[in-house]
């Protein structure tokens, strides 16, 4: 896991999700954090109500405590829809 990257993408987030088992997602703008909200996420920090630290060592807990084939993806909205970037590939 490369930390710093990881720490890097969240500081310039909007926010991260996770689906309390292997999916974790770092949101880098509102229409995404609109999109997890409307697919149910309940497990969502938003950066504007917290800070980077604290959205950091959150990430990094759901992380141990995911299930197996866990990964975290930046996920941001581009010209031709959502766009993923690795930042800790699939185990």
């Amino acid at each position: 896991m490369n930390r710093a990257l990881l720490r890097e993408t969240v500081n310039n987030s909007k926010a991260i999700a996770w689906d309390t088992c292997h999916k974790i997602y770092i949101l880098m703008d509102d229409n995404q954090v609109q999109k997890m909200k409307n697919l149910g996420y309940d497990a969502m920090i938003q950066a504007e109500h917290s800070t980077p630290n604290l959205m950091y060592g959150t990430l990094l807990n759901w992380y141990k405590q995911s299930c197996p084939l866990k990964f975290v993806y930046a996920v941001s909205t581009g010209s031709e829809g959502d766009e993923f970037d690795t930042i800790v590939p699939q185990n």
